[in-house]
């Protein structure tokens, strides 16, 4: 899983590099607001749901590995529209525009790389790991958002924007040698379910995920600015607080939800999420609001694998890809409307009351894990041949030269 972990980590660090200082070039450097920053950072959410589907099929019929390499290459180009929208900040509607552009293609890539390196992983490492896998992933991927927020935040204050466009377009371009060495998998040839009929099984626990992920939009697109409004310092360590806890926790706890189960590991976290959310809504100091975002981390970081073991474990093995797609495309819808819908209730009501609302969704999200723990809402799609339990990879790894590049 390394080599699969380290192309996550450096692909995943171009949104690192946006995820503090994207609200403040869209409010304070175009003048624009709160909703059109909602909007934009919501966007390559939204981008995503409608890639998932796509980014499934491809990943079964075509191979992960290249469906990662796609992604790599679209992360790259939406950095080239980054440096296009600088050319225009004297015309704020028009520079939007064009960061609204980049941004689509970059939640595009996004799916692209986070979905085919998922469907890798399961298909390298033996059965009983699914959890696991999924959990690692993840980590490399906030630990990108770890690393990247402050990272992202020198580079802004030094050279403005500009310099995320910059890595924005290269980081990508660079991943590609980590990819190239790397067996890729061959998915077994055989008559696959649609997306809907995935969907369909799946719904539950991606409802799940995307109620806790509600918490995680609001953290990426007004953490700064409710540290700034209140006098806080460090706009960017909150970032830094919930992905490093977050990552932690996933290599600590990763087994978890394999071992005691998907649903009762991730009624507990969603319970620790919901604390984390409303903490920063009353948080009268920053060490509060600090605390708040490593509970948040703590409590999200295997809600995500917990569902998701419980999302695999009802599909047969050669539609991994599509699953997966189909589960992470709910997160992808609560991100890509959470962030206009937060925005608004940041207009209306406050910074402050976003957190409020993200702390609702999250007991939201503990309905979902109850009923599942009761037997609600279970559903699995029949094969013929096989059992569709998490015990049934069939993902088969590359030995011939004619599937080498998959």
């Amino acid at each position: 899983m390394l080599p699969i972990m380290g192309v996550v980590l450096v692909a995943f660090l171009v949104i690192g590099f946006a995820m503090p200082v994207l609200p403040l070039h869209v409010h304070d450097g175009l003048g624009l607001s709160t909703f059109l920053v909602g909007l934009v950072a919501g966007c390559q959410f939204a981008a995503a749901l409608i890639t998932r589907p796509w980014a499934g099929y491809f990943c079964d019929r075509r191979g992960p590995k290249r469906a990662v390499v796609t992604g790599l290459l679209a992360s790259a180009a939406s950095g080239v529209l980054y440096l296009l929208s600088l050319q225009f900040t004297t015309e704020p509607s028009t520079s939007v525009a064009i960061l609204l552009l980049a941004r689509l293609l970059l939640g595009g890539a996004e799916s692209f790389v986070i979905t085919g390196s998922v469907t890798w992983g399961l298909g390298l490492v033996d059965q009983q790991n699914t959890g696991r896998v999924i959990a690692w992933v993840g980590a490399a991927m906030f630990g990108a958002f770890a690393v990247g927020a402050p990272i992202g935040s020198v580079l802004y204050d030094a050279h403005g924007f500009a310099a995320i466009a910059l890595a924005t377009t290269l980081a990508p371009l660079a991943t590609l040698a980590l990819v190239a060495p790397v067996r890729g998998v061959v998915p077994a040839t055989q008559m696959r379910p649609s997306f809907l009929r995935v969907l369909s099984v799946v719904w539950a626990p991606g409802l799940g995920a995307a109620l806790s992920s509600v918490g995680f939009g609001a953290i990426t697109a007004f953490i700064t600015l409710l540290f700034a409004q209140r006098g806080f310092s460090h706009g960017w360590l909150p970032y830094t607080m919930f992905a490093g806890v977050f990552i932690v926790a996933r290599f600590l706890l990763g087994h978890l939800p394999d071992r005691l189960g998907g649903a009762k590991v991730a009624l507990v976290c969603l319970a620790v999420e919901a604390a984390g959310q409303a903490l920063i809504w009353l948080a009268p100091a920053s060490w509060l609001a600090l605390l708040g975002a490593a509970l948040t981390g703590l409590g999200y970081s295997l809600v995500y694998p917990g569902f998701g073991v419980e999302a695999v474990r009802r599909v047969p093995a050669d539609s991994r890809g599509l699953a997966m797609g189909a589960y992470t495309a709910f997160l992808d819808l609560a991100l890509g409307a959470g962030g206009p819908v937060l925005g608004l209730a940041a207009s209306g009501a406050g910074l402050g009351s976003v957190f409020l609302v993200s702390a609702l969704a999250t007991l939201g999200g503990m309905f979902i894990a109850l009923r599942m723990l009761r037997g609600g809402f279970f559903e699995s799609l029949d094969s013929p041949d096989r059992d569709v339990g998490a015990d049934h990879i069939d993902y088969r790894p590359c030995r011939g030269t004619a599937h080498a590049g998959d």
